[in-house]
């Protein structure tokens, strides 16, 4: 189940660049919409951070 939201959370943040990528190339570098994905993409980051910490400690993914 860990394993399965990591991948998830990874999945999210891949999007989630790809759209602020897209929002770059269509709205240029003062677009709103480029920092509110970014926002989101280094939330999503700290997000997996904990959860691999978390899994590593209990256990539950492999060293």
């Amino acid at each position: 189940m860990l394993k399965l939201a990591i991948l998830l959370l990874f999945a999210a943040m891949l999007i989630s660049l790809l759209a602020a990528a897209g929002f770059l190339v269509r709205d240029g570098s003062q677009s709103q919409r480029l920092l509110t994905s970014l926002t989101w993409r280094v939330s999503l980051a700290l997000v997996l951070l904990v959860l691999l910490v978390y899994g590593f400690y209990s256990g539950q993914l492999p060293a």
